[in-house]
């Protein structure tokens, strides 16, 4: 029975219908999820705090996770309004506005993607990344953003906070 069921359920995976675009804009919207959730766990009067002196703050961290979702975003093109995102307001009402619309940037750029249009090349890719389809874009953007999360979590960890999605286990 069980060896049925298995075969059965295996099967049944391989006939639903993938798409990369749907894919990418639900782990897209976690992704905002989840780092709403750490950027609002930092009380308001230690987003100034940084490690060492030459390090950014944790608002300004913040912030350059929503310019820079914002910058790659823009360069895939639809017609969704562009956040305007102040790189110098770093508060925390501020950090956690630049970030919570630049992730509803990207979701609403990813809304009007196809898997066609994911998989064409962008055509002002920046030149460290070379030529890219819009797929390695917000592949990128996931990457840089799980990296600025890695940093958060120790500035949140050197003032004796526990960052949220360590809280689960």
């Amino acid at each position: 029975v069980v060896g049925f069921l298995s075969l059965s359920a295996s099967g049944q995976a391989q006939t639903e219908k993938v798409s990369l675009q749907s894919e990418l804009l639900k782990d897209w919207i976690g992704l905002k999820d989840t780092m709403h959730k750490i950027a609002a766990e930092m009380p308001a009067e230690k987003f100034s705090f940084k490690p060492t002196p030459a390090q950014q703050s944790f608002g300004e961290r913040t912030v350059h996770v929503a310019t820079t979702n914002v910058y790659f975003l823009s360069l895939l093109g639809g017609t969704a309004p562009k956040p305007t995102i102040d790189p110098k307001a770093t508060g925390k009402e501020a950090a956690l506005k630049a970030l919570d619309d630049s992730f509803d940037y990207g979701a609403a750029i990813l809304k009007q993607q196809t898997d066609q249009t994911l998989l064409q090349s962008v055509a002002s890719a920046p030149k460290f990344m070379g030529p890219s389809s819009g797929a390695r874009m917000i592949a990128f953007l996931a990457g840089h953003t799980w990296d600025i999360y890695g940093q958060m979590a120790v500035y949140l960890r050197l003032n004796g906070l526990v960052p949220p999605a360590s809280e689960r286990m």
